[in-house]
């Protein structure tokens, strides 16, 4: 795989590859190796997938890797519009369903429900469910904010106590929702959703960051070589001990490399 340039920034290893086909190639190929890992070591793996175009090609990958096995897996997922019809194409639910859900045989598929009557119920069951089942790899991505899940900066909490809660989204989070083409126009985009906190998913063990295209320069260079603060939540990736960070040469092309985050290795 054409890996063009690896890097530590704090604990966060980056790895920056030719084209986002590759990116998501690698972190497949990655993800299976520590999935298989885990496997020998443990009866089950828990695992939390994002929803979101940019992870098109790791899911694709992944669904590809043979010798995993899966019937050993329970799968989460990060986040969850609020109010979306059942059948609206944009749910999460429906995007993992469709892009690895129902591709492979989990052992158990555990939905995140936006449109459960009493929402704090869902947020305390969910989380409960989370707690009860400790992340084993969480493959996420990053938001043109600098979110992980919907933890958008004005909600995100590094000390949160919540597992899972109810959060507004801001402005530049839903405008991304209709740049990645998933809504026509920003009057379309739900303003509230369930997630996941950020203490709840880097409490994972281990965690994979797909973040491909030019729309994410800004917020990986925030998350690379900015203040590791809530102004951009992904920054905490670099606080934790088992983070890998995959890019392309358009979401890396806004980085120093070098210098204040560490020598280049080609």
């Amino acid at each position: 795989m054409s890996k063009i340039a690896t890097f530590k920034s704090e604990n966060l290893l980056v790895n920056i590859y030719d084209s986002r086909q590759e990116l998501g190639r690698a972190a497949a190929a990655d993800t299976a190796s520590k999935i298989k890992e885990l496997l020998s070591q443990k009866d089950e793996v828990n695992m939390v997938f994002a929803a979101a175009p940019s992870q098109n090609e790791f899911l694709e990958e992944l669904t590809k890797i043979p010798g995993i096995e899966w019937q050993r897996i329970n799968a989460f997922h990060l986040d969850e519009y609020i109010g979306l019809p059942e059948d609206a194409p944009q749910k999460f639910s429906r995007y993992l369903y469709d892009r690895i859900f129902s591709k492979v045989p989990f052992k158990s598929v555990n939905y995140l429900n936006g449109n459960a009557e009493d929402i704090q119920a869902e947020c305390e069951r969910y989380g409960k469910l989370l707690k009860d089942n400790p992340i084993d790899i969480a493959c996420i991505g990053i938001g043109e904010n600098g979110h992980i899940a919907f933890n958008d900066p004005h909600v995100a909490d590094f000390n949160d106590r919540l597992i899972v809660k109810k959060v507004d989204l801001d402005m530049k989070c839903r405008m991304q929702q209709v740049h990645d083409g998933c809504f026509s126009k920003l009057e379309d985009v739900p303003k509230y959703a369930l997630t996941m906190t950020v203490p709840a998913i880097i409490a994972a063990k281990f965690i994979f960051c797909i973040v491909p295209g030019k729309n994410k320069a800004a917020s990986v260079k925030a998350a690379v070589e900015g203040p590791v603060s809530e102004v951009c939540p992904a920054s905490i990736l670099r606080r934790h001990p088992n983070a890998v960070l995959y890019l392309d040469k358009d979401s890396a092309s806004d980085l120093a490399m070098g210098g204040d985050v560490g020598e280049i290795a080609h």
